[in-house]
């Protein structure tokens, strides 16, 4: 049985990946899962300059799902040289670097110092998070998405992958700017832009108000929306949301996903990637198919 999965210029060994913010920097799951057992890790986002992130309290569970407005905490690009990637890169899987920054330039300088560092699979551009100022605006308006891929292109020498938001009224045009601008893969979805409110108190619950929704909770929104972007571009799409079953996995799959990412089911089974992993053959077996590639896009609507 053939796992393998091709995004672009990049093959992985399975279609079974982490997504960004749910897996810290690898150290955090190393007693837990087996890295060479996962098609590749994406690690937290990584920006410029160090964030301390949004005010406490900065996640909450929700039925079915989690609300989080974390803001990007993290210890910025020196320290992720000096410290995680040295680490990341031993780990025997692919690794995508996730960047996110204030402008195109940022992004683009980002992009352009980790390109020269090896070890590196991929990039991820994370053009979609909804818990920061502005973090939303590069992936709701074409024109931005266009520039900032084509900017960190022009400067790139590792393939990108550009995550885009479900935060808009057609993704269709988002995406077509990204892919025209040469992102090389498209990460379908980033989190909906939710709240949760104590009524008792007649407070939100965030401090920030508002959070990104994750979990089974998305799932259905999140395969509409790999289903009606992958009918309209030409490159690979990694599916993201609510992802925790096998039938998950295959959901995505056929609905024209070629890889997908679980997030926030590390959270609460921090080994289920390693299941999913583990039961691919079975399931593709009981289609018929020799591949993971004989199944991606295969829905008849």
């Amino acid at each position: 049985m053939d796992l393998s999965v091709q995004i672009g210029s990049v093959r992985l060994r399975n279609p079974i990946l982490v997504a960004s913010g749910t897996f810290g920097y690898g150290r955090e799951m190393a007693d837990i899962v087996q890295f060479s057992q996962l098609g590749g890790i994406i690690p937290k986002t990584i920006t410029l300059e160090p964030r301390a992130g949004n005010a406490l309290p900065r996640s909450v569970e929700t039925p079915c799902g989690m609300l989080n407005a974390i803001g990007l905490d993290n210890d910025g690009l020196a320290h992720f040289l000096e410290y995680h990637l040295p680490y990341l890169r031993t780990l025997p899987t692919a690794l995508i670097v996730n960047i996110a920054g204030k402008s195109a330039a940022e992004f683009a300088e980002l992009a352009q110092r980790l390109s020269e560092q090896p070890g590196i699979t991929a990039l991820e551009l994370n053009l979609s998070c909804p818990n920061v100022a502005g973090g939303l605006d590069f992936a709701t308006d074409p024109r931005l998405t266009f520039q900032v891929v084509e900017q960190v292109k022009r400067v790139c020498r590792l393939p990108v992958w550009a995550k885009l938001t479900p935060n808009v009224t057609d993704i269709v045009p988002i995406a077509r700017a990204a892919v025209d601008a040469g992102a090389d893969a498209l990460s379908l979805v980033n989190t909906f832009v939710g709240m949760a409110v104590d009524w008792r108190r007649r407070r939100p619950i965030l401090a920030n108000v508002t959070g990104g929704l994750s979990g089974p909770a998305i799932k259905p929104l999140a395969l509409r929306f790999v289903w009606q972007v992958a009918r309209a571009v030409p490159v690979p799409i990694l599916g993201i949301g609510g992802i925790t079953t096998l039938d998950d996995v295959l959901e995505f799959l056929v609905a024209g996903a070629s890889a997908v990412q679980v997030g926030t089911a590390n959270f609460f089974d921090p080994t289920v990637t390693m299941r999913l992993v583990a039961g691919l053959p079975e399931a593709l077996a009981s289609l018929g198919a020799q591949s993971v590639q004989e199944i991606v896009g295969s829905l008849q609507a």
